[in-house]
Parts: structure tokens; sequence; C-alpha cells
């Protein structure tokens, strides 16, 4: 990749893209364009030179095809009502090829972020070396620190969203990607349309004004890039995945409650600024230690509710911090998926059920383990059972 003047010169090589080809899952569903990925990975030797010519020219001029900028959204039934738009999980199905472009472009943006340390080490989501894991166990090393020493201790748990697209522009010159980056990802984000499909019918097409494409590469790395200045001013400790955000600090007196108060206070002004919204029925506050006062909290004007256990990161937190909630939740899901496959397989050989056991039901009991990792009989008992 040539650079000059402050510019990359993109080069995208047959090789690079025909790699990218020959790694497609050719079970995925194609986007709008009706491009199915088993195709494209079949034909990778002989298109992918033409699609070289094709992805240089767009990054370079910035010019990107009407077809990367629509979705397909496509709701897939969790549980409840059937007729209940919120039991329904959205997954959003893209271009391929677009997405490959995104590939090539993310490496490039991510290399960026690394070599200048650009992102704020409270974030963990989608960058080098940290997970959900570290996440937990940075954050909750520092509370069960202060509870093991008397401490009372409060942390919100904080959840927002809508990203508007002309301050991300601003952001992304102000953290140094070059030009020519910058003016594609500006394009590729601008006049995009997603339309809803079920079963045989489809909506309009609609225009989507804020928020990161849902279902594409290069969203989540530049929601990083827009939320990176969250912690400016914070006394608290705060820590992020992505949009998952906890703030917390000791909460022994007024003075330390006021301070986590003027916490989101400040948060909110940041919200306000960079024109997005926190959703406040999300937003909740756990209280851990024994003489803990239970202080409110608010946002703007809305009291924030107090809660006795929150799921993080899809493992639950009690303000006990025993763990046993989520033990309980590891082993339910454990023994649902065990039951499922006694009763859909007839064979009962080491050959057959173990890669199943391996693949369905260790993921559920070691997700996170180091963080959870039970301590009383009963729960060991528990999981030791499955």
């Amino acid at each position: 990749m040539d650079e000059r003047f402050g510019e990359i010169q993109p080069q995208i090589g047959k090789q690079v893209v025909q790699e990218h080809l020959a790694t497609l899952n050719e079970f995925k569903s194609p986007g709008p364009d009706q491009l199915h990925p088993r195709v494209l990975k079949e034909l990778a030797e002989v298109i992918s030179e033409p699609l070289a010519i094709i992805f240089e020219s767009s990054w370079r001029t910035g010019e990107v095809p009407e077809d990367w900028r629509r979705v397909n959204v496509v709701p897939v039934f969790k549980k409840g009502k059937k007729n209940d738009p919120n039991n329904y999980r959205l997954v959003s199905l893209t271009s391929i090829t677009g997405k490959i472009l995104e590939k090539i472009i993310k490496e490039v943006v991510c290399k960026h972020l690394e070599t200048n340390a650009v992102i704020a080490n409270s974030q963990h989501g989608f960058t080098k070396n940290k997970s959900c894991q570290t996440n937990l166990i940075s954050f909750f090393d520092r509370v069960t620190s202060w509870v093991d020493t008397g401490n009372a201790v409060d942390v919100a748990y904080l959840d927002f969203d809508k990203v508007p697209h002309n301050l991300l522009a601003n952001k992304l010159v102000k953290c140094g990607l070059d030009t020519t980056t910058v003016r594609w990802i500006c394009n590729w984000l601008s006049e995009r349309t997603q339309r809803v499909l079920t079963n045989a019918s489809s909506s309009s097409w609609k225009e989507v004004t804020s928020g990161v494409p849902q279902g594409s590469v290069l969203g989540p790395v530049l929601f990083n890039i827009f939320i990176n200045n969250l912690d400016e001013g914070l006394e608290g400790t705060i820590i992020k995945f992505a949009d998952d955000t906890k703030l917390g600090g000791i909460a022994n007196t007024p003075e330390e409650r006021s301070r986590i108060q003027n916490d989101l206070n400040r948060l909110e002004r940041w919200a306000e600024t960079n024109k997005m919204k926190f959703n406040r029925n999300k937003c909740k506050i756990l209280h851990f230690g024994i003489k803990n006062g239970m202080q409110r909290y608010r946002m703007g004007d809305a009291w924030l509710d107090s809660s006795t256990c929150e799921k993080d990161l899809r493992v639950f937190v009690d303000n006990k911090l025993n763990m046993s909630q989520q033990c309980d939740a590891a082993a339910k899901k454990a023994n649902g998926i065990l039951a499922c496959i006694n009763r859909g397989i007839v064979s009962r050989s080491r050959d057959v059920m173990l890669p199943l056991y391996s693949a369905l039901v260790r993921p559920h009991l070691e997700y996170c383990v180091q963080f959870w990792a039970p301590q009383l009989k009963g729960d060991v008992d528990k999981l030791e059972s499955n």
C-alpha cells in the first residue's frame, strides 16, 4: 500500500482478493445483490482479478456501488409471543463482495489504530488481545478488591445507540486516518437503504441516516472510534465492550456518591454533544457491599432503576458476587442441549457423543469461566453433573 502526502494509494492485488474469496462460507445467505457466496467461492480464480480492479477503483475514487449500501433485514424469532416485535432478533444481510472490500479496508484502519494507539484502553470490544473475558476480569477485579476491603460500590450499566454519520466523519479525520479511506467510508455510509424480508414478502426500501451498519465488517471498528472519547473527564472507572458500558466507583460517603452522579451527568452531556441517546430503560444500577446506602442515580431527568442482577456480556452478575445465578444458567443451558442430543441422536458411541458434547455443550460451560468460576460446592456439583 503506497502512501504519499498523507494519502494512501490503494493497490489491491488479485491474490489478496482470491484468498478472501477462498475463505467464504458457502452456506451463508447472499445479500441484496443475490451474489451467492458459493458461486463466488467456486469462481474465485476467474473473478478475483476483475474484482481487484473494481475494489481498487472504488477505494481510490470513493465511489461505492449502490448494492454495497443496501441491507436485507431478516427477523429471526427468539422466544415469547410471535406477535411482539421485541421477541425477534434482526439479522442484516449485506453484499458478500462489498464485505470483502470492507475487510481489506478494515485491515488498514485497524493497523493505523493499533500503531498509533488511538483506541482507549477501556475499550475491550473488537480490539486486539482483548475480549469479553478481559473486560469482565479487569473491571470486577477492581470491584471485588473494593468490596473485600469493606467498601460500598455502585456500578452503572449503560446502554446507548445511534451514531450520526456526519459526526463520525469528523472523528475519523481527528484520529488521523488518510483522506482516501475517510472519503470511501463517508460515501459507504451515505444514502444507505434497508428493507425487511419476511417469508416471500419484502418492505419498501427505507433510508438509513444514523447508526453503524448492522451486519457489516467495518461497523464495530467505526463505533469504537466514535465513542473513543467517552472517557474524557470521568473520575470513576469506566470500561466498554463496543456499546456495552459500565461505570463504577466507591460509594461510601455522600461525596463519593456525588462523584458517580457527576460522571453520569458528564456522560449525558457527551451523548447530547454527540447526538446520541442513552436508552434509560436499559440503564441499571448494581449496589455492592454490605454497608451500601442504595443511592439513587439519574441520567438527565430520569431516575435509573436499581437491580439485584444484571446480564453482563452474557454472564449473570448479582450484587453478592457469588456467581450462583450464572452457574444455574450455564447448567440449565447445557442440560437443555444434552437433552436435545439424547433425543435426536440414536448412537451412544464415544466417537459420536464426544464431538457433539465438545462442540455444543462445553462452550456454554466454559464461556468466560475464568471470570465466574464457581466457589460454592453446590454450584460446582451442578456444573460437574453435565
